[in-house]
């Protein structure tokens, strides 16, 4: 299990979730209510996923794909740490992980 920890914008608030290996961080944060929309359903045609990995887990991360490099320069707010939550999957190769959400984040789900 990897716990992923989630950041709030503002910082005020962290939500925590265990996730299975192999499971997809969208999935994980959605579960908890947060505003990564995922709009295209993880198939890398929005960059309404988009968070921010803290960057002493950055490299714990296989790097992204120019597809989703593509996506994320659409996205607003985006740092040299931003990546899609729909192509990060949990993985026993670390035990926590963080992503802070970006600032700027609008659900237009409104969950």
């Amino acid at each position: 299990m990897t716990l992923v920890r989630f950041i709030s914008a503002d910082g005020a608030s962290v939500l925590e979730a265990d996730a299975a290996p192999g499971e997809r961080l969208l999935d994980v944060g959605q579960r908890l209510g947060l505003p990564l929309e995922g709009t295209c359903e993880g198939q890398m045609a929005c960059s309404t996923c988009h968070v921010i990995v803290a960057a002493e887990d950055f490299a714990k991360l296989p790097p992204a794909s120019e597809e989703e490099e593509d996506m994320l320069d659409l996205a607003s707010h985006v740092t040299r740490h931003s990546r899609l939550s729909c192509q990060l999957y949990a993985s026993e190769a670390f035990e926590t992980l963080t992503l802070h959400i970006p600032g700027g984040v609008h659900n237009m789900q409104g969950r």
